[in-house]
């Protein structure tokens, strides 16, 4: 059915006509509960929002009744760049602060059961086409596109299918993007079978945390495991449908890939004993969100969509979903945000590798925050994402905070031997001190006994490369004595 984005249909006026009344109420609903409801833009160091009001105005700067507009991005095979950023990619569409866009977002783990998530798709359909002669998206990672290759295009350095780049006309280096998540919908199945339905995938993979520590055999192993969500939204849990080993799968160029080193390889199920015996009894409390959203850094023309960094990417913060604002420091002109790795579900560390990956639809509104405007705020140099809730302040710590910076010329190969929770830990110790200092008005001694006794530091994950660490502060702790 048509939800306001299909041109086609003869009642498409009506149906946009309504998605933009939602996606107005949406907004008001969004404004008042995370932005008003903590003192708003003008009340900065006095347990309020992160802006000032001088910042404030720089979001009120059009004309008094001017509208924002509303775009769409569908993915597709021409719309989606695979396991990796790039500041050389041409925008998909370029937007004003302000505006609003809905951006699908489509998992790279369809092919582990593509009768579900893939057939009767069409726009999955482009992007997982891959016979012997044609890959509807050849380059899958940051690595070589031509030579002797081992694995295929990209060499899977990087998986992530990522929808954009998305262009702000007015954002530039130094600027701050301001992401709020309006809407966040699991992609139904396009397979009549499964009307209702939406799928995802769950990999407990070769660069899982358990994948070395494993105790029983076979050892070791990599474990498949399909779970079903109810695209309807009448059910908020997702249950499993199945699991199968991992077995050596040869992909239609003829490379055998005797484990999940390249994304979507097409999965033969004939050669894989599945077992549907498995959490019988179990809804796992589904909680969508996007892994991957990311700006374009400006260290590497091609950067590798596995680890996060200053710009944000991978960060698998199972909190960046609906109701939900992000802020990330703006690297390159017109910030250029993708988005992907949509997940239905994930706990913290996303230990055995990946979390229930899902396709997703999300509505977004961007905002520009110029540097000049920022000057003696909590936005003021901001250089790490930055997450934001009705309840929340998240600070995100990881174990290099600018990884392609800081490691040098191999910095896209040494992440993944160099990370440490350790590491990871101090980064987010010296955000939260920095950010309680400079937000609140306490001395560094105050700062760090708030840290220890109310502060909440949690493992984002351990599976990235760029490993993580978050800060949860509460806004409670500066309502002042009631």
């Amino acid at each position: 059915m048509c939800q306001g984005n299909d041109p086609t249909c003869p009642h498409f006026t009506l149906h946009r006509q309504k998605l933009m009344d939602d996606l107005s109420h949406e907004r008001r609903a969004f404004l008042k509960s995370a932005f008003v409801v903590t003192g708003g833009a003008a009340t900065l160091g006095a347990g309020g929002g992160l802006i000032s009001s001088a910042a404030a105005q720089t979001m009120a700067a059009r004309p008094a009744g001017a509208q924002h507009a509303y775009h769409y991005l569908p993915a597709t095979a021409d719309t989606v760049h695979w396991g990796y950023f790039s500041k050389l990619l041409k925008p998909q569409v370029e937007i004003n602060s302000g505006d609003f866009i809905t951006i699908e977002a489509l998992t790279h783990h369809a092919n582990d059961d593509a009768e579900r998530m893939v057939q009767g798709d069409p726009g999955a359909e482009s992007v997982y086409l891959w016979t012997k002669d044609k890959k509807g998206v050849n380059r899958r990672g940051a690595g070589p596109v031509d030579g002797p290759l081992k694995k295929g295009a990209g060499e899977g350095q990087g998986v992530h299918i990522c929808t954009g780049p998305v262009f702000v006309r007015e954002a530039e280096p130094g600027d701050i993007l301001e992401v709020r998540i309006v809407d966040v919908k699991p992609r139904g199945s396009g397979n009549p079978k499964y009307a209702g339905k939406a799928f995802g995938s769950n990999a407990a993979a070769n660069w899982g945390f358990q994948y070395k520590d494993l105790i029983t055999e076979p050892k070791p192993r990599e474990v498949v495991t399909i779970y079903e969500i109810d695209a309807t939204g009448e059910k908020n849990w997702a249950k499993a449908v199945y699991n199968y080993r991992w077995m050596p799968q040869t992909d239609p160029f003829g490379v055998v890939h005797a484990t999940i080193d390249y994304p979507d390889v097409p999965v033969d199920h004939s050669k894989v004993t599945k077992n549907f015996d498995i959490l019988k009894n179990v809804r796992v409390p589904i909680r969508p969100h996007f892994g991957v959203i990311g700006l374009a850094p400006k260290e590497a023309d091609i950067v590798d969509s596995i680890p996060p960094s200053y710009v944000g990417g991978n960060m698998d913060n199972w909190r960046i979903g609906k109701g939900a604002t992000m802020y990330y420091p703006v690297a390159v002109p017109g910030a250029l945000m993708s988005i992907g790795d949509s997940h239905a579900s994930q706990g913290d560390s996303e230990l055995c590798g990946t979390a229930i990956e899902c396709s997703l639809t999300g509505t977004f509104q961007l905002i520009v925050h110029k540097k000049a405007a920022l000057e003696h705020t909590a936005l003021a140099g901001l250089n790490f994402p930055m997450l934001e809730t009705q309840d929340d302040w998240v600070l995100h710590g990881f174990s290099f905070p600018n990884y392609l910076a800081e490691l040098g010329t191999n910095a896209q190969s040494d992440i993944y031997q160099k990370s440490s929770i350790d590491l990871a830990m101090r980064d987010a110790f010296r955000k939260t001190r920095s950010f309680l200092m400079a937000t609140q008005g306490l001395t560094e001694d105050e700062a760090i006994s708030l840290m220890s006794i109310a502060v909440d530091f949690g493992i984002t994950q351990v599976v990235d490369g760029n490993w993580g660490v978050h800060a949860i502060i509460k806004k409670s702790l500066f309502a002042g004595v009631a």
